[in-house]
């Protein structure tokens, strides 16, 4: 996509702190980290999200993931990651380019989510009925 940042950043014409590479997808430092280490990981080929993708990308994508994730553990030494993939602005995600966050993590790093709620009386059940009818 032509005015895509993370293309841009893929056709090498957007510098970036490379992490890995290879002929389907690119990992580099994000810019903004939630802690040092945060990695993005996106396709080369421009898919606005993650149900844009083929499923042969995608199994590559998880197997890159894996790797990188190790590899950022490992040399920065975190206690933990997360793993996080935003669609559609409704979920933050802020460019229209497939790419996992690769978070790593410390039992002291003060970084919190949202919060979980709970479900109202019959709600769960009428909830998990609508989307086993779309399987």
């Amino acid at each position: 996509m032509e005015d895509c940042v993370f293309c841009k950043i893929a056709q090498g014409k957007i510098p970036c702190t490379k992490i890995y590479e290879n002929k389907d997808m690119l990992a580099f430092l994000d810019i903004s980290p939630v802690n040092p280490g945060h990695t993005l990981l996106i396709p080369k080929r421009h898919y606005a999200t993650l149900l844009d993708a083929n499923d042969a990308l995608l199994a590559k994508l998880i197997k890159a993931t894996k790797k990188i994730a190790s590899a950022v553990m490992k040399g920065i030494k975190a206690e933990g990651f997360n793993i996080g993939i935003n669609n559609y602005k409704a979920a933050d995600q802020i460019i229209p380019h497939l790419h996992v966050h690769i978070m790593p993590r410390f039992m002291k790093d003060g970084k919190l989510w949202w919060r979980s709620g709970k479900y109202k009386e019959g709600e769960e059940m009428r909830i998990a009925e609508k989307i086993r009818k779309l399987l």
